[in-house]
Protein backbone atom coordinates (compact mmCIF):
# COMPACT_ATOMS: atom_id res chain seq x y z
CA UNK A 1 0.00 0.00 0.00
CA UNK A 2 1.25 3.50 -0.86
CA UNK A 3 0.97 5.71 2.17
CA UNK A 4 1.79 9.40 2.40
CA UNK A 5 2.33 10.87 5.85
CA UNK A 6 2.02 14.62 6.22
CA UNK A 7 4.27 15.81 9.02
CA UNK A 8 7.68 14.32 9.85
CA UNK A 9 7.50 15.26 13.49
CA UNK A 10 7.43 12.97 16.47
CA UNK A 11 4.19 11.12 15.70
CA UNK A 12 4.43 11.21 11.93
CA UNK A 13 8.03 10.07 11.64
CA UNK A 14 7.77 7.20 14.10
CA UNK A 15 4.46 6.02 12.66
CA UNK A 16 5.82 6.21 9.12
CA UNK A 17 9.00 4.32 9.92
CA UNK A 18 7.11 1.60 11.79
CA UNK A 19 4.68 1.17 8.89
CA UNK A 20 7.64 0.99 6.49
CA UNK A 21 9.34 -1.61 8.69
CA UNK A 22 6.19 -3.73 8.40
CA UNK A 23 6.29 -3.64 4.61
CA UNK A 24 4.36 -0.54 3.54
CA UNK A 25 5.65 1.97 0.96
CA UNK A 26 5.79 5.30 2.75
CA UNK A 27 6.36 8.84 1.51
CA UNK A 28 6.88 11.43 4.23
CA UNK A 29 6.32 15.10 3.48
CA UNK A 30 7.15 18.11 5.63
CA UNK A 31 7.43 21.84 4.93
CA UNK A 32 10.70 22.01 6.89
CA UNK A 33 13.37 21.57 4.20
CA UNK A 34 16.17 21.27 6.75
CA UNK A 35 14.38 18.44 8.55
CA UNK A 36 13.75 16.55 5.31
CA UNK A 37 17.37 16.93 4.22
CA UNK A 38 18.52 15.70 7.63
CA UNK A 39 16.29 12.64 7.32
CA UNK A 40 17.50 11.97 3.79
CA UNK A 41 21.00 11.93 5.26
CA UNK A 42 19.91 9.31 7.78
CA UNK A 43 19.91 11.58 10.84
CA UNK A 44 16.85 11.72 13.14
CA UNK A 45 15.67 15.27 13.98
CA UNK A 46 15.02 14.43 17.64
CA UNK A 47 16.14 12.01 20.33
CA UNK A 48 14.27 8.72 20.77
CA UNK A 49 15.64 5.35 21.74
CA UNK A 50 16.01 3.04 18.73
CA UNK A 51 15.16 5.73 16.18
CA UNK A 52 18.55 5.89 14.35
CA UNK A 53 18.52 2.12 13.82
CA UNK A 54 14.91 2.12 12.61
CA UNK A 55 15.58 4.97 10.19
CA UNK A 56 18.61 3.15 8.78
CA UNK A 57 16.65 -0.07 8.34
CA UNK A 58 13.86 1.69 6.46
CA UNK A 59 16.24 3.55 4.18
CA UNK A 60 18.04 0.31 3.39
CA UNK A 61 14.71 -1.28 2.45
CA UNK A 62 14.04 1.33 -0.24
CA UNK A 63 10.42 1.69 0.92
CA UNK A 64 10.75 5.15 2.49
CA UNK A 65 10.94 8.58 0.80
CA UNK A 66 11.30 12.02 2.31
CA UNK A 67 10.12 15.06 0.36
CA UNK A 68 8.87 18.63 0.53
CA UNK A 69 7.11 18.36 -2.85
CA UNK A 70 3.29 18.13 -2.56
CA UNK A 71 2.96 16.83 -6.12
CA UNK A 72 5.23 13.89 -5.35
CA UNK A 73 3.52 13.23 -2.03
CA UNK A 74 -0.16 13.64 -2.82
CA UNK A 75 -0.72 12.70 -6.49
CA UNK A 76 -1.14 8.92 -6.25
CA UNK A 77 -1.30 7.62 -2.66
CA UNK A 78 -3.81 5.02 -1.52
CA UNK A 79 -3.89 6.68 1.87
CA UNK A 80 -2.78 10.00 3.32
CA UNK A 81 -2.16 10.19 7.05
CA UNK A 82 -2.20 13.67 8.60
CA UNK A 83 0.22 13.93 11.53
CA UNK A 84 0.91 17.66 11.77
CA UNK A 85 0.89 19.68 15.01
CA UNK A 86 -2.34 21.02 16.49
CA UNK A 87 -0.82 23.55 18.89
CA UNK A 88 -2.60 25.22 21.73
CA UNK A 89 -4.17 28.62 21.13
CA UNK A 90 -4.10 31.28 23.82
CA UNK A 91 -7.61 30.31 24.97
CA UNK A 92 -6.66 26.61 25.25
CA UNK A 93 -8.38 25.47 22.06
CA UNK A 94 -6.57 23.46 19.40
CA UNK A 95 -5.21 25.35 16.40
CA UNK A 96 -6.16 23.35 13.28
CA UNK A 97 -4.44 25.63 10.77
CA UNK A 98 -1.79 23.04 9.84
CA UNK A 99 -4.40 20.30 9.41
CA UNK A 100 -6.41 22.39 6.95
CA UNK A 101 -3.26 23.56 5.15
CA UNK A 102 -2.48 19.90 4.45
CA UNK A 103 -6.07 19.24 3.37
CA UNK A 104 -5.84 22.07 0.84
CA UNK A 105 -2.76 20.47 -0.70
CA UNK A 106 -4.39 17.03 -0.76
CA UNK A 107 -7.50 18.40 -2.49
CA UNK A 108 -5.36 20.26 -5.02
CA UNK A 109 -2.99 17.46 -5.99
CA UNK A 110 -4.68 14.09 -5.34
CA UNK A 111 -6.03 12.52 -8.53
CA UNK A 112 -7.64 9.31 -7.22
CA UNK A 113 -10.00 8.07 -4.55
CA UNK A 114 -8.16 8.24 -1.25
CA UNK A 115 -8.69 7.54 2.43
CA UNK A 116 -7.43 10.43 4.55
CA UNK A 117 -6.51 9.40 8.09
CA UNK A 118 -6.45 12.03 10.81
CA UNK A 119 -3.66 11.06 13.22
CA UNK A 120 -3.20 14.54 14.70
CA UNK A 121 -4.95 15.08 18.03
CA UNK A 122 -7.98 17.19 17.13
CA UNK A 123 -11.27 18.25 18.74
CA UNK A 124 -14.27 15.99 18.46
CA UNK A 125 -15.92 16.58 15.09
CA UNK A 126 -12.76 17.52 13.19
CA UNK A 127 -12.84 14.45 10.93
CA UNK A 128 -16.35 15.36 9.79
CA UNK A 129 -15.23 18.91 9.01
CA UNK A 130 -12.16 17.97 7.00
CA UNK A 131 -14.10 15.40 4.92
CA UNK A 132 -16.56 18.13 3.96
CA UNK A 133 -13.69 20.54 3.31
CA UNK A 134 -11.78 18.08 1.11
CA UNK A 135 -14.73 17.12 -1.08
CA UNK A 136 -15.99 20.69 -1.48
CA UNK A 137 -12.55 22.06 -2.32
CA UNK A 138 -11.84 19.32 -4.88
CA UNK A 139 -15.37 19.48 -6.36
CA UNK A 140 -15.77 15.72 -6.16
CA UNK A 141 -16.29 12.93 -3.64
CA UNK A 142 -12.87 11.29 -3.81
CA UNK A 143 -12.16 11.46 -0.12
CA UNK A 144 -13.19 9.42 2.88
CA UNK A 145 -11.84 10.50 6.25
CA UNK A 146 -11.07 8.27 9.23
CA UNK A 147 -9.88 9.13 12.72
CA UNK A 148 -6.89 7.11 13.95
CA UNK A 149 -5.53 8.78 17.13
CA UNK A 150 -2.03 8.04 18.42
CA UNK A 151 -1.14 6.82 21.91
CA UNK A 152 2.64 7.05 21.87
CA UNK A 153 4.68 7.79 24.97
CA UNK A 154 7.95 9.60 24.38
CA UNK A 155 10.89 7.40 25.27
CA UNK A 156 9.01 4.19 24.36
CA UNK A 157 7.29 5.34 21.17
CA UNK A 158 8.64 2.69 18.79
CA UNK A 159 7.62 -0.17 21.04
CA UNK A 160 4.28 1.57 21.68
CA UNK A 161 3.65 1.60 17.93
CA UNK A 162 4.63 -1.98 17.19
CA UNK A 163 2.88 -3.32 20.31
CA UNK A 164 0.09 -0.81 20.89
CA UNK A 165 -2.39 -1.57 23.66
CA UNK A 166 -5.07 -0.71 21.11
CA UNK A 167 -5.41 0.81 17.66
CA UNK A 168 -8.49 3.00 17.47
CA UNK A 169 -10.12 3.58 14.08
CA UNK A 170 -13.14 5.81 13.65
CA UNK A 171 -14.98 5.80 10.32
CA UNK A 172 -18.42 6.34 8.80
CA UNK A 173 -18.71 2.70 7.75
CA UNK A 174 -17.03 -0.63 8.33
CA UNK A 175 -15.48 -0.79 4.84
CA UNK A 176 -13.41 2.34 5.49
CA UNK A 177 -12.45 1.18 8.98
CA UNK A 178 -11.21 -2.14 7.58
CA UNK A 179 -9.15 -0.35 4.90
CA UNK A 180 -7.39 1.56 7.64
CA UNK A 181 -6.99 -1.65 9.66
CA UNK A 182 -5.21 -3.24 6.69
CA UNK A 183 -2.46 -0.62 7.02
CA UNK A 184 -1.51 -2.17 10.36
CA UNK A 185 -1.03 -5.71 9.09
CA UNK A 186 1.74 -7.27 11.16
CA UNK A 187 1.17 -5.10 14.21
CA UNK A 188 0.42 -6.70 17.57
CA UNK A 189 -2.65 -4.93 18.91
CA UNK A 190 -6.35 -4.97 19.71
CA UNK A 191 -8.41 -2.98 17.21
CA UNK A 192 -11.26 -0.70 18.26
CA UNK A 193 -13.48 0.11 15.28
CA UNK A 194 -15.99 2.85 16.00
CA UNK A 195 -17.47 6.10 14.71
CA UNK A 196 -15.24 9.11 14.15
CA UNK A 197 -16.41 11.28 17.03
CA UNK A 198 -16.01 8.45 19.54
CA UNK A 199 -12.50 7.76 18.25
CA UNK A 200 -11.56 11.42 18.68
CA UNK A 201 -13.00 11.45 22.18
CA UNK A 202 -11.13 8.25 23.16
CA UNK A 203 -7.86 10.10 22.58
CA UNK A 204 -8.72 13.07 24.77
CA UNK A 205 -10.44 11.01 27.45
CA UNK A 206 -7.44 8.67 27.71
CA UNK A 207 -4.75 11.34 27.95
CA UNK A 208 -6.73 13.48 30.33
CA UNK A 209 -7.45 10.56 32.64
CA UNK A 210 -3.74 9.81 32.89
CA UNK A 211 -3.03 13.47 33.58
CA UNK A 212 -5.73 13.39 36.26
CA UNK A 213 -4.04 10.41 37.94
CA UNK A 214 -0.74 12.28 38.02
CA UNK A 215 -2.28 15.40 39.54
CA UNK A 216 -4.22 13.29 42.04
CA UNK A 217 -1.18 11.44 43.34
CA UNK A 218 0.75 14.72 43.51
CA UNK A 219 -1.96 16.17 45.74
CA UNK A 220 -1.89 13.06 47.91
CA UNK A 221 1.91 13.38 48.10
CA UNK A 222 1.68 16.99 49.24
CA UNK A 223 -0.79 16.00 51.95
CA UNK A 224 1.39 13.04 52.98
CA UNK A 225 4.20 15.45 53.80
CA UNK A 226 1.92 17.45 56.07
CA UNK A 227 0.49 14.48 57.97
CA UNK A 228 3.65 12.35 58.11
CA UNK A 229 2.71 9.58 55.69
CA UNK A 230 4.80 8.11 52.85
CA UNK A 231 3.25 8.52 49.42
CA UNK A 232 5.16 5.61 47.89
CA UNK A 233 3.67 3.19 50.38
CA UNK A 234 0.26 4.82 49.85
CA UNK A 235 0.58 4.49 46.06
CA UNK A 236 1.77 0.88 46.33
CA UNK A 237 -1.24 0.04 48.46
CA UNK A 238 -3.57 1.78 46.04
CA UNK A 239 -2.01 0.13 43.01
CA UNK A 240 -2.76 -3.38 44.28
CA UNK A 241 -6.43 -2.66 43.64
CA UNK A 242 -7.01 -3.80 40.02
CA UNK A 243 -9.67 -1.11 39.66
CA UNK A 244 -6.94 1.51 40.18
CA UNK A 245 -3.70 -0.07 38.93
CA UNK A 246 -0.18 1.06 39.74
CA UNK A 247 0.65 3.10 36.63
CA UNK A 248 0.83 6.92 36.72
CA UNK A 249 0.83 6.93 40.52
CA UNK A 250 4.37 8.23 40.88
CA UNK A 251 4.51 11.71 42.42
CA UNK A 252 6.83 14.40 41.18
CA UNK A 253 6.97 17.92 39.83
CA UNK A 254 4.04 17.52 37.46
CA UNK A 255 3.52 16.41 33.89
CA UNK A 256 4.87 18.15 30.79
CA UNK A 257 5.53 17.33 27.16
CA UNK A 258 3.55 17.78 23.99
CA UNK A 259 0.37 15.90 24.95
CA UNK A 260 -0.98 16.14 28.49
CA UNK A 261 -0.76 19.94 28.93
CA UNK A 262 -2.24 20.66 25.50
CA UNK A 263 -4.89 17.94 25.60
CA UNK A 264 -6.22 18.80 29.06
CA UNK A 265 -6.62 22.43 28.05
CA UNK A 266 -8.22 21.50 24.73
CA UNK A 267 -10.81 19.21 26.33
CA UNK A 268 -11.55 21.81 29.01
CA UNK A 269 -12.07 24.40 26.27
CA UNK A 270 -14.28 22.03 24.24
CA UNK A 271 -16.53 21.36 27.21
CA UNK A 272 -16.90 25.08 27.91
CA UNK A 273 -17.65 25.70 24.23
CA UNK A 274 -20.57 23.29 24.54
CA UNK A 275 -21.78 24.87 27.78
CA UNK A 276 -20.36 22.29 30.16
CA UNK A 277 -17.51 22.43 32.66
CA UNK A 278 -15.28 19.42 33.28
CA UNK A 279 -14.42 20.19 36.90
CA UNK A 280 -12.00 17.28 37.24
CA UNK A 281 -9.99 18.44 34.22
CA UNK A 282 -10.00 22.04 35.42
CA UNK A 283 -8.59 20.86 38.75
CA UNK A 284 -6.02 18.65 36.99
CA UNK A 285 -4.65 21.67 35.12
CA UNK A 286 -4.54 23.87 38.23
CA UNK A 287 -2.82 21.24 40.37
CA UNK A 288 -0.19 20.61 37.71
CA UNK A 289 0.66 24.29 37.33
CA UNK A 290 1.25 24.55 41.08
CA UNK A 291 3.21 21.29 41.22
CA UNK A 292 5.74 22.49 38.64
CA UNK A 293 7.20 24.97 41.13
CA UNK A 294 7.00 22.85 44.27
CA UNK A 295 10.78 22.41 44.44
CA UNK A 296 11.24 26.17 44.30
CA UNK A 297 8.82 26.48 47.21
CA UNK A 298 10.75 23.79 49.10
CA UNK A 299 13.99 25.66 48.43
CA UNK A 300 12.56 28.63 50.33
CA UNK A 301 12.77 26.53 53.49
CA UNK A 302 16.56 26.41 53.24
CA UNK A 303 17.52 29.87 51.99
CA UNK A 304 15.87 33.23 52.62
CA UNK A 305 16.98 34.37 49.17
CA UNK A 306 18.99 32.90 46.32
CA UNK A 307 21.05 35.86 45.20
CA UNK A 308 24.62 34.78 44.61
CA UNK A 309 23.89 31.09 45.17
CA UNK A 310 24.70 28.35 42.69
CA UNK A 311 21.87 25.92 41.94
CA UNK A 312 22.63 22.62 40.20
CA UNK A 313 19.75 21.42 38.02
CA UNK A 314 19.85 17.74 37.10
CA UNK A 315 17.48 17.06 34.23
CA UNK A 316 15.75 19.46 31.85
CA UNK A 317 13.57 17.19 29.69
CA UNK A 318 10.04 16.60 30.96
CA UNK A 319 10.84 12.88 31.25
CA UNK A 320 13.80 10.56 30.59
CA UNK A 321 14.20 9.05 27.13
CA UNK A 322 13.48 12.26 25.23
CA UNK A 323 14.97 15.67 24.48
CA UNK A 324 11.54 17.32 24.64
CA UNK A 325 11.29 20.30 27.02
CA UNK A 326 7.80 21.45 26.06
CA UNK A 327 5.89 22.36 29.25
CA UNK A 328 8.72 20.82 31.30
CA UNK A 329 8.90 21.88 34.98
CA UNK A 330 12.52 22.90 34.36
CA UNK A 331 11.33 25.91 32.35
CA UNK A 332 9.55 27.37 35.38
CA UNK A 333 12.11 26.30 37.98
CA UNK A 334 15.15 27.71 36.18
CA UNK A 335 13.36 30.97 35.40
CA UNK A 336 12.37 31.45 39.04
CA UNK A 337 15.88 30.79 40.36
CA UNK A 338 17.43 33.13 37.81
CA UNK A 339 14.90 35.87 38.58
CA UNK A 340 15.92 35.56 42.24
CA UNK A 341 19.59 36.09 41.35
CA UNK A 342 20.86 32.50 41.46
CA UNK A 343 23.46 31.13 39.07
CA UNK A 344 22.23 27.96 37.37
CA UNK A 345 24.41 25.03 36.40
CA UNK A 346 22.46 22.43 34.45
CA UNK A 347 22.83 18.98 32.94
CA UNK A 348 20.60 16.77 30.83
CA UNK A 349 21.42 13.64 28.86
CA UNK A 350 19.63 14.88 25.72
CA UNK A 351 17.83 18.21 26.18
CA UNK A 352 20.55 20.78 26.98
CA UNK A 353 20.73 22.19 23.46
CA UNK A 354 16.95 22.58 23.30
CA UNK A 355 16.94 24.39 26.64
CA UNK A 356 19.65 27.00 26.05
CA UNK A 357 17.39 29.62 24.50
CA UNK A 358 15.04 29.56 27.51
CA UNK A 359 17.57 30.63 30.14
CA UNK A 360 20.05 33.46 30.65
CA UNK A 361 23.43 33.54 28.99
CA UNK A 362 24.97 33.14 32.44
CA UNK A 363 23.59 29.62 32.79
CA UNK A 364 26.27 26.92 32.59
CA UNK A 365 25.60 23.58 30.88
CA UNK A 366 27.81 20.77 32.15
CA UNK A 367 28.87 17.62 30.28
CA UNK A 368 28.08 15.26 33.17
CA UNK A 369 25.68 15.13 36.08
CA UNK A 370 28.58 14.75 38.50
CA UNK A 371 30.36 17.88 37.25
CA UNK A 372 27.15 19.90 37.67
CA UNK A 373 27.35 19.45 41.44
CA UNK A 374 30.74 21.12 41.89
CA UNK A 375 30.44 24.19 44.10
CA UNK A 376 26.62 24.12 44.22
CA UNK A 377 24.68 25.49 47.19
CA UNK A 378 21.68 23.37 46.27
CA UNK A 379 20.72 20.66 43.80
CA UNK A 380 17.27 20.16 42.27
CA UNK A 381 16.46 16.93 40.40
CA UNK A 382 13.86 17.34 37.65
CA UNK A 383 14.40 14.32 35.36
CA UNK A 384 15.11 10.78 36.54
CA UNK A 385 17.85 9.87 34.08
CA UNK A 386 19.89 6.79 35.01
CA UNK A 387 22.96 9.01 35.32
CA UNK A 388 21.22 10.90 38.10
CA UNK A 389 19.99 7.80 39.89
CA UNK A 390 23.52 6.39 39.91
CA UNK A 391 24.92 9.32 41.93
CA UNK A 392 25.76 8.48 45.55
CA UNK A 393 25.43 10.54 48.75
CA UNK A 394 29.24 10.69 48.84
CA UNK A 395 29.35 12.39 45.44
CA UNK A 396 26.83 15.00 46.55
CA UNK A 397 28.74 15.61 49.79
CA UNK A 398 32.19 15.89 48.23
CA UNK A 399 31.29 18.07 45.25
CA UNK A 400 28.65 20.45 46.56
CA UNK A 401 29.47 23.51 48.64
CA UNK A 402 26.32 22.87 50.68
CA UNK A 403 24.84 19.39 50.11
CA UNK A 404 21.11 20.15 49.93
CA UNK A 405 19.35 17.86 47.45
CA UNK A 406 15.72 18.49 46.44
CA UNK A 407 14.56 15.44 44.54
CA UNK A 408 11.53 16.16 42.37
CA UNK A 409 11.41 12.63 40.99
CA UNK A 410 12.04 10.52 44.12
CA UNK A 411 15.10 8.93 42.54
CA UNK A 412 16.48 7.52 45.81
CA UNK A 413 15.09 5.74 48.85
CA UNK A 414 15.22 8.32 51.67
CA UNK A 415 17.16 5.96 53.95
CA UNK A 416 20.14 6.13 51.55
CA UNK A 417 20.84 9.58 52.97
CA UNK A 418 20.38 8.67 56.63
CA UNK A 419 23.52 9.13 58.74
CA UNK A 420 25.09 11.34 56.05
CA UNK A 421 25.62 15.09 56.04
CA UNK A 422 23.45 15.46 52.92
CA UNK A 423 20.12 17.18 53.50
CA UNK A 424 17.74 15.25 51.25
CA UNK A 425 14.15 16.31 50.56
CA UNK A 426 11.77 14.61 48.13
CA UNK A 427 8.09 14.57 47.19
CA UNK A 428 5.54 13.16 49.62
CA UNK A 429 7.87 10.99 51.67
CA UNK A 430 9.10 10.75 55.22
CA UNK A 431 12.28 8.95 56.20
CA UNK A 432 11.42 5.29 56.12
CA UNK A 433 12.17 3.17 59.17
CA UNK A 434 15.16 0.98 58.15
CA UNK A 435 13.18 -2.11 59.17
CA UNK A 436 10.47 -1.28 56.64
CA UNK A 437 11.17 -2.08 53.02
CA UNK A 438 8.93 -1.44 50.05
CA UNK A 439 8.40 -4.38 47.76
CA UNK A 440 10.43 -3.34 44.66
CA UNK A 441 7.95 -4.57 42.10
CA UNK A 442 5.19 -2.41 43.61
CA UNK A 443 6.94 0.97 43.43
Amino acid sequence: MRITIAGAGYVGLITGLCLCERGQDVTMIDIDEKKIQTLQNGIPPFFEKGLPELLESCQNSGRIKFTTDPVEAYSEPDTVMIAVPTPERRDGSANLQYVFDVCSLIAEHCRKACVVILKSTSPVGTSDKIETFLNEKSNNDLFEVASNPEFLAQGTAINDTFNASRIVIGAKNLDIAEKVQDIYTGFSSTFVLTDRKSAEMIKYASNDFLALKISYINEIANLCEKVGANVEIVAAGMGLDPRIGNLYLKPGTGYGGSCFPKDTKALHWLAKYHGYELKTIKATIEVNENQKIILFQKARQYYQNFRGLTVAVLGLAFKPGTDDIREAPSLDIVRLFEEEGAKVKAWDFAASDNFRKYCSQDAVFCPTAEETLIGADMCVILTEWDEVKSLTPKQYKERMKTPIVLDGRNCYPPEVFENTSVLYDSIGRITVNPRIRLIPELV
